[in-house]
């Protein structure tokens, strides 16, 4: 109770300040209230992994009965990654709202925001209530959706905060409604009573309940179809805001899923077979949609589709190794989710942090405006590098691991499917490995058409690599990428409690963990750090070899060309036009262009862009046909007064008829009962 009250304390403290101070101070206070309040919840999250479980009863009201608070390995392991991408992302944002100084009144409440965004999640992580629950879901959803509309001025950021917010609340509606159900079923609003119902319910009742829920979880989570307020909020929030939104804030969504795993006794091969598809599914068509974007921010929000379709394919496993009693493959599932929820918070924070620092200083995140810029940014280039090679799963970074790990599972599951599981467990396999090669693709373009080359159109003179400080937090982002990389068995002997929790076999987990480490991990390891010392020996060689050649630089080869200039590099449509004509079937892609006429032409472009075809079809032609609907009632709204006069009479008529009616009414529908 006391960590609770002193948790509470400091926050409001922190958000009382916060207005009276000026910029720098505010974001100061911000990172010393989310420090102090990490090193609090962080203590009792490490003392999970030790086999601990905290609990805490509050009274409650008459509405809610008791709220159980609880802290067991599970929550203490997304506690751990809220707090580290947090106190990451607002160190960032310390540098990062300089530029917005101006804007006192809205930083304020930005970063009061950004504190009720904290404390909520980190209370979802430990309620066991589901009033509560929700009561602290809503409150996430409206902070987070301040923190995103941070700009706005602009429309499309304020479009962005909408369509997120409005999306938030579709989930909170499909929560409410499993909640409620097994409220009016026990009369509890507490976990346990979710437990107790499906444990008597296993059939139909209990895989509802469950997909109830995942729906509810996904649209949070961004798996597709529910994944359209993704691309748009990303975007349109600051950077260090992106890099928690898809680093924290989706992934509250996966604890959910989990939560409600650990909680709900059904059939758990159906639900993995389900999860296994649909993450499959969302995986692929992330990164293919990923691969065609022109705004930089924009295609990473892509590619959290993408992993968080990879984190699923890890849940599915899991929940398949659970339905066929086999511990093997539900440690497996469970890791490789876990892990990679962790690697894709820091790789893709570290991401949008970079792209950020670009954003500043070039003022563009259209890929195509820019180009060269390694030049200007060198160490947020190497930075951005490095990230690029861990989402792209490759050695020796933290991204091979995880997705060894699923890897993994999908083989130990093959040796014994039957022919339908034979099916699903090779297209999820080929779906992986399309996934890495789409991604290796995109960032190749990526890294390559804004770090590499010329710039495309003029960036500004002023431009230039940010101060050490500013890069601090993103340094420490990359050595823990590195630090797990090159030693993953630590993070299994961390592992194996979060994963006990879902599989509810803590002896088999801590035995599987430690030979898991001994047979595949700890060479892994040992290899990648004798990778990264023979790189580094022969960078050494070389430039003790040369060192005292002279060194001459001059243009590239230009192909032939004697005029180089940037309109001979590649954009980023022509860079993937080869795949674009492969699947022009799933991508959609508007045009514009201006041909060339006539002996002497004038001016000619062509400019396209990528739309998502699934948002198409859920989204804008139903909310066409809606708009075309509700336009043939416009008469109403004809502007003469007269008529205004009769609706309020109309109005006036109804309510007094209404109740002198109502015993007719009613007997009329009994009769039509009977009838």
């Amino acid at each position: 109770m006391t960590v609770i009250l002193s948790f509470i304390i400091v926050l409001v403290l922190g958000m009382f300040f916060i207005p009276f101070l000026s910029c720098k101070k505010k974001a100061v206070v911000v990172f010393l209230v989310v420090l102090i309040n990490a090193l609090l919840t962080g203590y009792f999250a490490i003392q999970t992994f030790f086999g601990k479980t905290f609990q805490i009863l509050l009274p409650g009201s008459s509405v809610t009965g008791p709220v159980n608070l609880q802290m067991d390995a599970l929550s203490g392991w997304f506690i751990l990654i809220i707090n580290l991408v947090f106190l990451t992302g607002c160190a960032y944002g310390i540098f990062y709202m300089k530029a917005y100084q101006q804007k006192r009144n809205e930083i304020s409440l930005h970063w009061i925001s950004f504190l009720l965004t904290y404390a909520s999640i980190i209370s979802l992580c430990i309620i066991q209530n589901s009033f509560a629950f929700l009561l602290a879901w809503e409150i996430m959803a409206i902070s987070a959706f301040l923190i995103v509309i941070f700009e706005h001025e602009k429309i499309t950021t304020l479009k962005a905060g909408m369509n997120y917010l409005i999306q938030s609340h579709v989930s909170i509606v499909i929560l409410m409604f499993g909640f409620i159900w097994i409220a009016q079923k026990t009369g509890s609003y507490d976990f346990s009573a979710i437990s107790l119902y499906t444990s008597e319910n296993h059939g139909f009742a209990g895989l509802f309940l469950f997909f109830c829920f995942f729906i509810g979880f996904a649209i949070k989570a961004g798996f597709v179809p529910f994944h359209t307020w993704l691309p748009y909020a990303h975007p349109a929030a600051p950077a260090h805001v992106s890099g928690i939104m898809s680093g924290v804030i989706i992934k509250i969504g996966i604890f959910g899923i989990l939560r409600m795993i650990s909680l709900i006794k059904t059939d758990y091969t159906t639900i993995g077979y389900f999860i296994l598809i649909f993450s499959a599914i969302s995986g692929i068509y992330g990164v293919m949609l990923a691969i065609v974007q022109h705004n930089l921010k924009k295609l990473l929000a892509y590619h959290s589709i993408e992993n968080i379709g990879i984190i699923g394919m890890g849940i599915g496993l899991g929940c398949l190794g659970l339905g066929n009693h086999n511990p093997l493959l539900a440690s497996l599932g469970f890791a490789g989710a876990l892990l990679h929820t962790l690697n894709h918070a820091l790789f893709k924070s570290l991401l949008f942090y970079t792209s950020g620092s670009v954003y500043q200083a070039a003022h563009t995140l259209n890929i195509e405006h820019l180009g060269g810029v390694i030049k200007k940014m060198p160490r947020t280039a190497f930075l951005f590098l490095i990230a690029s090679i861990a989402i792209c799963g490759l050695p020796p970074l933290n991204g091979f691991v995880s997705e060894f790990l699923i890897y993994n599972g999908l083989y130990q599951f093959l040796q014994q499917a039957d022919l339908v599981s034979l099916m699903v467990i090779i297209f999820v396999l080929l779906a992986l490995v399309m996934i890495g090669g789409l991604a290796l693709l995109c960032f190749t373009k990526a890294f390559g058409l804004v770090f590499l080359g010329t710039e495309r159109k003029k960036l500004p003179e002023t431009m230039k690599e940010v101060s050490v400080m500013h890069l601090t937090p993103l340094y420490l982002i990359g050595f823990f990428i590195v630090l797990i990389g090159l030693f993953p068995q630590w993070a299994m002997e961390i592992l194996k409690y979060p994963v006990s929790c879902l599989d509810g076999n803590a002896s088999f987990s801590s035995d599987f963990f430690r030979g898991l480490s001994k047979t595949f991990l700890q060479p892994i390891g040992i290899m990648a750090c004798g990778f990264i010392l023979l790189a580094g020996l022969l960078f050494f060689t070389r430039n003790k070899l040369f060192m005292h050649r002279k060194t001459e630089t001059g243009p590239t080869w230009g192909c032939g060309y004697v005029a180089s200039g940037p309109k001979i590099q590649y954009t980023a449509s022509s860079f993937v036009r080869t795949y674009s004509k492969l699947f022009a079937a799933i991508l959609l892609f508007f045009r514009k262009e201006k041909k060339v006429k006539g002996i002497f032409p004038g001016e000619a472009c062509y400019e396209s862009q990528a739309y998502d075809k699934i948002e198409n079809a859920l989204i804008d032609i139903p909310v066409r046909a809606f708009k075309t609907f509700m336009g043939k009632f416009t008469f109403l709204q004809n502007g003469k007064l007269q008529f205004y006069i009769l609706y309020g009479i109309l109005f006036i008529f109804s309510v007094i008829c209404i109740p002198l009616m109502y015993d007719k009414i009613v007997a009329f529908i009994e009769f039509l009962k009977q009838v």
